[in-house]
């Protein structure tokens, strides 16, 4: 018999969602994504502080740059483990900036080839507010790759398809959570759960109209999420999920097929900024997830600074 992650691996790449070096090790997926939330728990750490140490030296008491440095240290750290991506994130308090988010991507991909890791090996993560699609838009142009984070509607992804981005992280738990609340359930049927009908739409719209942009989906809440996803391009997974789904020897058959999209019922929807800021106003579910999406992020990014703040002291 085979485990569940075993038969997820035949159909999807699986990603592994963590900060922690220590457990990308023991997992060995293909590729691993961190955010500002997973670094902040990583940072803590006693086992990582000699890559806290060593960003606090490099910035010199410039703490933007000591935290640019942090990123990438543990980053690089990955890349020794995973032969495929690490996706980094941009600062997420520049969400609204274009010109401030190509700058730090740059910015990035120089500190990453210090270190010797070239910038095929990056995913920047950007967030997916129209501004950033735009800054991945002119980044892909220059072969700076990325990854275009909390995706709540068809909308976005669309506007992130047209925009050329490598790859997309349509968010399936979040999603989950607010329908859950505003419907006073406590779980959905796998094939019926809002995050992955959300994620199924974004996939069957890509395969159907030729986009090339993969679709990762992630923050998933629980394994039947996932394994209702089997045959997404990618799955990016919390260690906690990926040892359950190595426990399980369950069948895990492929649900996703992209010579079944030409099917799918839609329209093509031509996305410019107009019609992207209407379509994601009238959704209550994406404008709110985005929001605070980007608040949460925020938030951890400010807790990280703390930790470092205090130790450059």
């Amino acid at each position: 018999m085979t485990s569940q992650l075993e038969e997820l691996k035949k159909h999807t790449i699986v990603v592994s969602d963590t900060g922690d070096v220590d457990a990308v090790k023991r997992l060995k997926p293909q590729d691993a994504t961190t955010n500002p939330s997973l670094i902040y728990k990583a940072a803590q750490m006693p086992q990582y502080s000699g890559l806290v140490d060593d960003a606090i030296k490099y910035g010199k008491g410039d703490l933007g740059l000591v935290m640019d440095k942090l990123a990438v240290n543990f980053g690089a750290e990955i890349t020794k483990i995973v032969p495929g991506y690490i996706s980094t994130e941009v600062d997420a308090r520049l969400s609204f900036d274009t010109e401030a988010t190509i700058a730090k991507a740059r910015k990035l991909i120089e500190l990453y080839k210090e270190v010797g890791v070239d910038k095929s090996r990056i995913l920047i993560k950007v967030v997916a507010t129209w501004e950033g699609i735009k800054a991945a838009e002119v980044l892909e142009k220059e072969g700076i790759t990325c990854n275009l984070t909390l995706i709540f509607s068809l909308a976005q992804a669309i506007a992130c398809g047209d925009a050329g981005c490598t790859l997309i992280s349509p968010f399936v738990g979040r999603i989950f959570d607010y329908y859950k609340k505003a419907q006073g359930v406590d779980s959905f049927k796998p094939e019926e759960d809002p995050g992955v009908v959300s994620v199924t739409q974004i996939y069957n719209y890509y395969k159907k109209f030729g986009y090339n942009t993969i679709v990762m989906g992630a923050s998933f809440r629980n394994k039947d999420q996932i394994t209702e996803l089997c045959g997404c391009d990618r799955l990016t997974i919390s260690p906690a999920l990926l040892d359950q789904l190595a426990a399980c020897m369950d069948p895990c058959p492929k649900k996703l097929e992209a010579s079944n999209a030409a099917t799918f019922d839609v329209a093509k929807i031509e996305m410019d900024e107009k019609n992207f800021r209407w379509l994601n106003n009238e959704d209550s579910m994406a404008t709110e997830k985005l929001s605070t999406g980007i608040q949460q992020f925020s938030k951890d990014i400010e807790s990280l600074e703390k930790i470092v703040k205090e130790k450059m002291a």
